[in-house]
């Protein structure tokens, strides 16, 4: 029927758990993809890069999608609010047909948004699980009092519930939710739960292309910057122009980090490799880092720092190695040559020889490429070979490897004491933010390479750590408190109602006789005002009847929700 008061539809009872659950369901799945977006911060630029390759062109997309999911879930949180609230006083939701079209809304897009994600670039979701090892200890706290809370609710649906049977199933499922969030501590592993003696050594640091957040990455600025920062090393990325200079490129394109579609138009979608320096020259490599800032740190930047950062060109190998030599290890990554490239079987050789006439000790310079390998090793033995694969231990020494360079979502807390176990060091990128830079600091990764080094270097502990004691007496503590809580809601929800009924049956005691209208009227707990007007009707009505003249008494109990 037409309600006039809310301007919504009213559906039988049936229809409004249904859209509870709709709500409660919508509620969670927001919930999740809120945490799980707010934690991959640490690869918004990861993101920002995998969605220009798909779609051709750069957008900050990681902001909008962050400002739209807070809103999609503080409009749930809202409703479902709202929802408890009139059950709380034994009312149907009543829900708009507006709200339920947002409803409706939230959870399509939620669902499609996480499938989206799943199969692009379903890596990123063990960021949620790396995640908990830094937050569980503390969800589970707000977790805890969360349903502590909502005790209040379910005891009160509980003493007002009339079948056995609903009353029995109501407490068994709140009893397993709670005994759950009890035990789920024993599913928490944290390396962070340890004693503060057991800490290793603060991880080495490595610049990402340099210093990407303070200069246009793969800029001569960007590595004197990192050197400023005292950095343990950096990383590039090395290509050989058509006319066998080497210099640094991430992309196979020019167009992201210069302006090669102004310069060079008709040759923009050109695999870098194939331009000449004469022409890599002419082009700028720092105006775009002002004008996209991927990292929001532009506008931070001095009026002397800002005018060297749009003055960059693409740098050379040479030019950087000249920069970080003395003090800097480094790790070189390289692009594959188009085959009609005139140097592509001999590029190694050309970057060898580049590299061992900078005069950069052998020692420090970390080869990645799994190209020619033997071949480096007999002209430069002193390299440290470093695997971009993850393999067992064995079979990495058995090629000579003595690094590992990976992404910090491929390998566990396990595979770290292997690896170390085995004499080998493992590099972990790009950790940006400082509670993964905790995370793997406590679980003892020698090193891990950022693009926010000057930001980690400043970080002199872990954000949290906690003696597994401490530990357990919080968690105890914790559950004891919240049982308390609990049984103490359950007890005054069952007692009060029974105070106030004798309370009303004394007022009472004047009428000798007592009628069925009387009797739910008098322990009608926080019925719906329809209901209590009905009985009030047929009270008086019975009253009239019987002769008795004083309704007024009973206005103390309807009027209290009793």
């Amino acid at each position: 029927k037409w309600d006039p008061i809310d301007t919504g539809f009213s559906f039988p009872p049936q229809w409004e758990r249904l859209w509870f659950l709709i709500l409660t369901s919508s509620f969670f799945l927001s919930l999740v993809w809120f945490y799980f977006w707010w934690e991959v911060h640490n690869d918004y630029d990861e993101i920002n890069w995998f969605l220009y390759n798909r779609m051709g062109y750069w957008s900050d997309w990681s902001i909008p999608i962050l400002v739209t999911t807070a809103a999609g879930f503080t409009y749930i949180t809202m409703l479902l609010i709202l929802a408890l609230c009139h059950i709380a006083v034994g009312q149907q939701m009543n829900l708009h047909w507006l709200h339920k079209i947002g409803l409706v809304t939230t959870l399509i897009t939620t669902v499609v948004t996480m499938s989206s994600i799943a199969q692009l670039w379903d890596d990123e979701w063990e960021m949620v699980f790396i995640s908990l090892q830094a937050t569980a200890p503390f969800l589970h706290i707000g977790a805890l009092a969360a349903v502590t809370a909502l005790s209040w609710l379910v005891a009160g649906q509980f003493a007002r519930t009339e079948k056995a049977t609903s009353q029995m199933l109501m407490f068994t499922a709140y009893l397993a939710v709670v005994v759950a969030l009890y035990l789920v501590p024993l599913t928490i592993s944290s390396p962070c739960i340890m004693e503060k003696k057991a800490l290793g050594p603060k991880p080495a640091i490595l610049g990402h292309r340099g210093a990407p957040m303070l200069a246009p990455e793969n800029t001569l600025m960007s590595f004197q910057k990192a050197v400023e920062q005292k950095v343990y090393g950096v990383q590039a990325d090395v290509v050989l122009s058509y006319d066998g200079v080497p210099f640094l490129m991430h992309d196979k394109t020019l167009r992201r980090t210069t302006n090669v579609e102004e310069v060079f138009p008709e040759r923009a979608y050109e695999h870098s490799s194939m331009f000449n320096w004469t022409d890599l020259e002419k082009l700028n490599a720092g105006e775009w880092f002002l004008q996209n800032d991927p990292f929001w740190t532009a506008g931070s930047l001095s009026r002397a720092d800002y005018l060297e950062a749009a003055n960059q060109s693409v740098c050379k190998l040479e030019d950087m190695l000249e920069v970080i030599k003395d003090n800097t290890s480094l790790i070189l990554n390289f692009q594959d040559l188009p085959a009609a490239h005139p140097y592509s079987s001999t590029y190694i050789n050309i970057t060898l020889e580049t590299i061992l006439a900078s005069g950069i000790q052998q020692q420090a310079v970390m080869w990645l490429p799994d190209t020619e390998r033997q071949l480096v090793r007999q002209v430069a033995p002193g390299f440290q070979q470093t695997s971009g694969l993850k393999l067992d231990a064995e079979r990495l020494r058995e090629k000579g490897i003595v690094r590992l360079n990976l992404r910090y979502t491929k390998v566990t807390n396990e595979d770290v004491r292997d690896y170390s176990m085995a004499n080998l060091s493992v590099n972990l990128y790009t950790v940006n933010e400082p509670w993964l830079f905790s995370i793997l600091w406590c679980a003892g990764v020698p090193s891990v390479t950022s693009d926010s080094s000057h930001v980690l270097r400043k970080v002199p502990f872990p954000i949290w750590l906690m003696p597994p004691d401490e530990y357990h007496l919080i968690w105890i503590t914790s559950d004891l408190i919240s049982f308390l809580v609990i049984v103490g809601v359950f007890i005054f929800q069952k007692a009060v109602p029974e105070m106030l009924l004798l309370s009303c049956r004394w007022r009472l005691g004047s009428i000798r006789t007592y009628n069925p209208e009387q009797i739910m009227l008098s322990a009608a707990v926080r019925r719906s005002s329809q209901d209590v007007k009905i009985m009030k009707e047929k009270l008086i009505f019975s009253e009239i009847n019987n002769g008795v003249e004083t309704t007024d008494e009973l206005s103390f109990c309807s009027e209290n929700g009793y």
